[in-house]
C-alpha cells in the first residue's frame, strides 16, 4: 500500500448500491492475497488509519465509510475446496452469494436458504445478519463453521466451532469489526429443486389463514401493498409440497416456478429499482399483532406517499451473538421506501411501534438505536465486545459511526467534544 496520500483526481468514490451512502475515503484497495491484505492492516494499524472491508455495497447503513482505506475482496473470490461426504465447503470470502450458488450447485452442495437477492458477497451477507425466510432456516449466517481472517494487528486467526465455539458465535454476525475474512467454511446440503408459488389476495381474506402459511411451508412470506390493501403470497417447497392450492381458495395463482434452489429462491437479482429499507425482527409470537399496529399507522399517516410494499418473513433462532434471531424466533417486517422520494419520517414514525415489542433492527438496514438501546436487546453484549477488542485492540476497524453503535455504551459519550452530534446517514439524509 502506498503511504501517500493520492492526488485529488486520483480519488475514487465508493458509493452503495441504492445511493444512500457516498463518501470519499482515502484509497480504494483490491488485494490479490491473505498476504496483501494483511500487509494493508499491518501498515492501517501502524500508522492508526482505518481500514474498512467493503462487500458488495447492499447495506442501506454507512458500515463501511471511512475517510482513510476500504478494502474490497473483489479479487479474492471462488471455492477453495469442498467436501462431498462430509457436505462442507471453504469458500473465499469475496465470492458473492451468486457465484456461490452456481459453484456449489456444480458440486452437488447447496445452502440450506437464500434471501431474495445474491449480489452480495458471502462474507458481507454474513457480517449483517442477512436472511431468508422459513420458520426451520436460521439466517445465512447460520451456515458459518468456520474460517481464517485477518485481524486488527494484520495477524492471522483461523476459527471454527470446535476450537473456539465462542469466537465462531461472535464471528458469524461481526460488522466486519473482528478481522476481515479470507475464508469461509460452510457447513451445507445437497443441492436441491424447489417451486415458487405467489398468490396475489387481500388482506382480509388472508390474514387469518396466515399461521398455518407459515406451518405449511418450507420457505413463506408476504408483501402487503400500503395504497391497496393487496397481499402477495410466497410459498416454497420441494415440488408438489406445501399448502395444497385447493386450500387457497382465498387466494389467486399469478406465478409458478420450479428449478434449482439458486435460480428459484432469490426472486429480485435482476430488480431495477433502488430503494431504502428498515427491518426489525420481533418474537415470532408477537409478529403479526405489530405488523396490525404497523399496517394501521401505515393506512392512517402515509398511505399516500409510500408506493412500496411491506415484506414480512420469519427466522429461526440461532446463537450468534449479535444475530437479530439470537435465541428467538422472529418474525421480520420490512418498511420500503423508493430512494427518490424521502424515507427518515416514515421510517421514524413506524420505528417506535417495533420497539414496544422489543424488536432488534437488522444491521444492514436503516434504524436510529445505537449501543445503549442496542445492548439491552443482546444478552452477550458484553462479551462481543470483549472478543473485539481481543481482535482489534487499537480499532483498525471502527469508525465514528460503529464506535457509536457499538462501542459508547454511556449514551453522554454519543458526542463530539463539541457537543455536536456524530454525524450518521440520518444526519446526513437531512442536511442533502
Amino acid at each position: 500500500m502506498d503511504p501517500e496520500s493520492p492526488d485529488e483526481a486520483d480519488i475514487e468514490e465508493w458509493t452503495n448500491w441504492s445511493g444512500s451512502v457516498s463518501f470519499e475515503p482515502d484509497r480504494i484497495l483490491e488485494p490479490e492475497s491473505e498476504d496483501e491484505l494483511q500487509e494493508i492492516v499491518r501498515q492501517c494499524a501502524e500508522e492508526d488509519r482505518t481500514v474498512r472491508v467493503a462487500g458488495a455495497g447492499h447495506s442501506w447503513t454507512p458500515v463501511v465509510r471511512t475517510d482513510d482505506i476500504v478494502v474490497s475482496l473483489t479479487n479474492m473470490t471462488g471455492v477453495v475446496d469442498h467436501d462431498p461426504e462430509a457436505k462442507t465447503a471453504t469458500l473465499y470470502a469475496g465470492t458473492t452469494l451468486e457465484e456461490a450458488g452456481t459453484k456449489l450447485h456444480d458440486r452437488d452442495l447447496a445452502l440450506p436458504n437464500l434471501g431474495d437477492v445474491t449480489m452480495q458477497t458471502v462474507a458481507g451477507a454474513f457480517g449483517t445478519g442477512t436472511h431468508g425466510t422459513g420458520p426451520e432456516f436460521e439466517n445465512l449466517a447460520g451456515s458459518l463453521v468456520g474460517g481464517r481472517m485477518v485481524t486488527g494487528s494484520g495477524e492471522i486467526r483461523e476459527f471454527s466451532a470446535e476450537d473456539d465455539p465462542d469466537l465462531l458465535r461472535a464471528a458469524q454476525v461481526s460488522l466486519g469489526t473482528l478481522g476481515i475474512f479470507t475464508e469461509v467454511q460452510l457447513d451445507l446440503q445437497t443441492t436441491y429443486k424447489i417451486q415458487r408459488r405467489e398468490y396475489c389476495t387481500t388482506w382480509r381474506e388472508c390474514r387469518d389463514h396466515i399461521p398455518e402459511l407459515i406451518e405449511e411451508n418450507r420457505n413463506f412470506d408476504f408483501y402487503w401493498y400500503p395504497r391497496s390493501d393487496e397481499v402477495k403470497l410466497r410459498l416454497l417447497n420441494g415440488p408438489g409440497g406445501g399448502t395444497d392450492h385447493d386450500d387457497l381458495s382465498y387466494a389467486t395463482l399469478v406465478e409458478t416456478q420450479t428449478g434449482w434452489w439458486q435460480g428459484v429462491i432469490p426472486e429480485h437479482d435482476d430488480i431495477g429499482r433502488e430503494f431504502d429499507e428498515m427491518e426489525y425482527a420481533l418474537p415470532v409470537e408477537d409478529g403479526l399483532d405489530c405488523f396490525e399496529r404497523v399496517r394501521e399507522r401505515v393506512r392512517e399517516n402515509w398511505r399516500a406517499d409510500v408506493g412500496w410494499r411491506l415484506l414480512v418473513r420469519t427466522v429461526a433462532a440461532d446463537d450468534a451473538m449479535l444475530s437479530t434471531e439470537y435465541e428467538r424466533d422472529v418474525m421480520t417486517i420490512s418498511c420500503i421506501q423508493n430512494a427518490e422520494l424521502d424515507h427518515w419520517e416514515y421510517f421514524e414514525d413506524i420505528e417506535p411501534i417495533f420497539r414496544e415489542y422489543d424488536g432488534r433492527p437488522h444491521w444492514g438496514k436503516k434504524h436510529t438505536l445505537r449501543a445503549p438501546e442496542l445492548r439491552e436487546l443482546y444478552p452477550e453484549w458484553d462479551r462481543f465486545q470483549e472478543i473485539r477488542r481481543e481482535l482489534d485492540p487499537d480499532g483498525t476497524f471502527m469508525t465514528d459511526y460503529l464506535e457509536d453503535l457499538l462501542a459508547n455504551d454511556d449514551e453522554s459519550n454519543a458526542d463530539d467534544a463539541d457537543g455536536e452530534a456524530v454525524p450518521d446517514d440520518r444526519t446526513e439524509a437531512r442536511q442533502r
